[in-house]
């Protein structure tokens, strides 16, 4: 796999991990044939995070996460991880792995992943701008007696 297609993977992954199961689940389509490699299973992973001015990595904690394997009919395995125990939300995003790596990709890209990168795009302008709302910008004032 190239350097690109790794990357489209990864995004498509991440989206449909994210996405609220709700949501994914009324832009699912119909579920194709397929075989579950991994059924869904919970568990957790551990959660890293960095320091402020070296990066030094400390674990922060423990994460609940859902993770299933499937096998489409025509042979593309797909993958997914996402965060809490709806298996269904795993196994949705597992089968969209898997068909995003087929020729069902374009139909599948306008029908669930474009709604939801609309989605997640309004979210994060929402959220910019209440934290631009609050910011406060501090400058120094010259006073003339410095002189």
């Amino acid at each position: 796999m190239t350097d690109t297609a790794t990357r489209a993977r990864q995004g498509w992954m991440s989206l449909l991990a994210k996405a609220a199961p709700a949501r994914l689940q009324a832009l699912w389509p119909e579920d194709p044939a397929h075989e579950l490699l991994r059924t869904p299973e919970t568990g957790a992973v551990m959660v890293r995070g960095r320091t402020g001015a070296t990066g030094e990595p400390f674990n922060l904690g423990e994460m609940t996460v859902t993770r299933c394997s499937v096998r489409l009919a025509c042979g593309t395995v797909g993958h997914a991880w996402v965060q809490g125990r709806d298996k269904a939300h795993a196994r949705r995003a597992a089968l969209a792995d898997a068909l995003l790596q087929t020729d069902a990709a374009d139909a599948l890209r306008s029908r669930v992943l474009a709604p939801l990168e609309a989605e997640a795009a309004a979210a994060r302008d929402g959220r910019a701008a209440k934290a631009a709302a609050t910011k406060v910008d501090f400058f120094t004032m010259v006073r003339g007696d410095d002189a």
